[in-house]
C-alpha cells in the first residue's frame, strides 16, 4: 500500500486536521506511520501531536487577531476617537461649529482611544469636533472670552479664533462699533456716532391712511400695504469728539465687505469730494457669519444633547437681519 505524505493531508487543514486524520484506520496509520513501520508509536503520534497543534494554535491566533481588528475597526467608527497626528491629515479641517467636553468614560477605559485628543460626531446635519479640554492647547485654537464654555463658532475673521456661543452676538456687535470707531480715527473724524436700532417685529402691516387702496389687475383686487420702518431699540452704542486730521487708510476686518463703509474711506482717501457729513446704516446679519441653516443644524445638536437656554440660535439668526447700527461721521 502506497504510503501517503502526512503534509499533504494536513497542510492547511487547521482545526480539521484531527478529523480528516481520524477518518479511517488504515488511513490514520498510513498517514501516521512517520518510521516507516507500518505501526504506530509514540514517536509518530508525537510528531503529529506537535504539528496538528501547532497548526490549531497558529490558526486560533489568526482568528483572534482577526477579531480584535475588527473589534479596532469597529470601535474607531463607532466612537470616532481623533489623534494629534490626525490634525496632519490632507482631509481634517476644523468644523466651524465645536464643542469643548471633559474626556469621558468611553474614551478613558478604550484601549484603541489612549491617546486621543477629541472625537468627531455627526449630529442634526452636521460633523463636530469635539476637543477634550485636556486636550485645548493641541490644536492651536484660541476661545474667547476664555475656555470655560461648551460650545463655541468660529470667528469668521479668523479661522483659529472660536467664540462662546452663549457670547456670539454680543461679540458681533461689539467688534463692529469698535471698528467704526478705529474708521473714524483714522480718518481723521472730529465727531462721530455709532447708535444701535433693532427694528420692531410686526405680525401685520398698515394700511394706507387707515384703509387699504385697492387697484385692479387683470380682473383681480390687488391691496397695497404703505409700512414705515419702526424701531424697538435706539441706543448709543459709542460716540466721540475728536482733533481731527489728516487720513490714513483704515484695515477693515469684520466690514471688509461692506459697500458703504468702503465707499467712505475711498471718498476721504481720494480727496476729490469735499463732504463733511456721512451716515450710513449698517446692517449686523450681513457679516454675522452664521447661516440661518448652519442655525437651524446648531438648534438640533444642542437639543439632541438636551442642552436647555431661553433662546436658540436660529431666532438669533433671524433677529440679526433686524439690527442696524446707524453711523454718522463728521470732518
Amino acid at each position: 500500500m502506497e504510503k501517503k505524505n502526512l503534509f499533504d493531508m494536513i497542510a492547511g487543514a487547521g482545526s480539521k486536521a484531527k478529523d480528516t486524520i481520524g477518518k479511517t484506520v488504515e488511513k490514520t496509520i498510513n498517514a501516521i506511520d512517520q518510521n516507516d513501520d507500518g505501526k504506530i508509536d509514540m514517536n509518530d503520534v508525537n510528531f503529529v501531536a506537535n504539528f496538528v497543534g501547532d497548526k490549531v494554535k497558529k490558526g486560533a491566533d489568526a482568528v483572534l487577531e482577526g477579531a480584535d481588528e475588527s473589534k479596532k475597526s469597529i470601535v474607531l467608527r463607532l466612537l470616532q476617537p481623533i489623534f494629534p497626528d490626525t490634525l496632519n491629515y490632507s482631509d481634517f479641517s476644523m468644523s466651524k461649529f465645536i464643542h469643548v467636553t471633559e474626556r469621558d468614560k468611553r474614551y478613558i477605559d478604550n484601549e484603541v482611544c489612549q491617546g486621543s485628543i477629541g472625537y468627531f460626531s455627526d449630529k442634526g446635519g452636521l460633523r463636530i469636533v469635539n476637543i477634550f479640554k485636556d486636550s485645548l492647547s493641541i490644536f492651536g485654537l484660541s476661545l474667547y472670552p476664555d475656555d470655560d464654555y461648551e460650545f463655541y463658532y468660529v470667528n469668521p475673521t479668523d479661522r483659529d479664533n472660536y467664540i462662546a456661543l452663549d457670547e456670539y452676538f454680543y461679540y458681533m456687535k461689539t467688534a463692529h462699533v469698535n471698528e467704526l470707531q478705529r474708521v473714524a480715527q483714522d480718518l481723521g473724524a472730529k465727531h462721530f456716532k455709532v447708535t444701535y436700532k433693532e427694528e420692531r417685529i410686526a405680525f401685520s402691516e398698515l394700511k394706507a391712511n387707515g384703509k387699504a387702496k385697492v387697484s385692479k389687475n387683470q380682473g383681480a383686487e390687488v391691496s397695497h400695504d404703505s409700512s414705515e420702518r419702526k424701531f424697538s431699540m435706539l441706543d448709543v452704542a459709542a460716540e466721540m469728539n475728536m482733533a481731527g486730521h489728516e487720513p490714513i487708510e483704515p484695515k477693515l476686518v469684520y466690514l471688509a465687505k461692506d459697500d458703504s463703509i468702503k465707499n467712505l474711506i475711498h471718498m476721504r482717501m481720494s480727496g476729490k469730494e469735499d463732504f463733511h457729513n456721512y451716515t450710513v446704516s449698517i446692517k449686523l446679519s450681513n457679516s454675522t457669519g452664521i447661516k440661518e441653516s448652519d442655525a437651524l443644524k446648531i438648534d438640533a445638536v444642542l437639543k439632541g444633547l438636551k442642552v436647555a437656554g431661553n433662546a436658540t440660535v436660529s431666532n438669533e439668526v433671524k433677529n440679526e437681519s433686524r439690527r442696524y447700527l446707524e453711523y454718522e461721521i463728521e470732518f
